[in-house]
């Protein structure tokens, strides 16, 4: 098990489903982080694939100049998601009430998720969803900043350095079976983070952590 149960806690344990009840049409980065997520897709996921975008809201950083055979939606706001021009179809589900994806089985060639890995309680079951739902090949990108709700963050993203939770991350990836050649990318600022987070310069940081699904060994 990756994580005690003390490390799953929120400090506001309330159903998630009620902190995003209403619709928050903001971004939650700057442009800047904005814009090596969307040059970071646009370098790693082909043309022509089907990109399930979980955790969504009503952007999905995707490039718009590149068309994709299917892009589905997840979140826990259904207008947010019904904003998101990019998306094909969406759905809204409250991934640490209920693990397990209503998606088929190697229908997708990448799982991209934006800022929010730290919410998720249960990285065990969600990861290897996510694996699940790849393609053999296909690639997982999750992105985040030094921002976030610190009342719906886990604790142990919470109690962690920025170094720390890319550890962690990549932790995630490493404990399901089948993802391999996983990659980290880490743009930093020199702003102490403290300044970064009251909005007082520097950017945002930008890190993400990648893993492919491996193809199937050969009996």
């Amino acid at each position: 098990m990756l994580l005690e149960n003390n490390q799953r806690a929120k400090l506001d344990p309330s159903d998630d489903t009620l902190f995003y009840d209403s619709p928050r049409f903001v971004t939650h980065v700057d442009e800047g982080f904005i814009a090596q997520l969307t040059q970071l897709y646009r370098d790693r996921i082909p043309p022509g694939s089907r990109v399930f975008d979980m955790m969504s809201s009503w952007v999905s950083h995707l490039p718009t100049d590149i068309a994709y055979a299917h892009v589905e939606g997840h979140g826990l706001n259904a207008e947010e998601l019904a904003r998101n021009p990019q998306l094909d179809h969406s759905f809204v589900q409250n991934l640490n009430q209920n693990q397990t994806l209503p998606l088929e089985g190697g229908s997708f060639d990448a799982v991209i998720n934006t800022v929010s890995i730290q919410y998720v309680q249960y990285p065990e079951q969600i990861f290897a969803e996510v694996y699940r739902v790849l393609k053999p090949g296909g690639i997982a990108i999750f992105s985040f900043s030094n921002r976030m709700f610190y009342q719906k963050a886990i604790a142990a993203w919470r109690d962690s350095s920025e170094a720390g939770r890319m550890t962690l991350a990549k932790r995630y990836f490493e404990a399901v079976p089948g993802f391999g050649n996983i990659e980290t990318v880490a743009k930093t600022s020199e702003v102490p983070a403290i300044l970064q987070m009251m909005g007082m310069g520097g950017g945002d940081p930008f890190y993400a952590v990648i893993a492919e699904r491996m193809e199937p060994l050969a009996d």
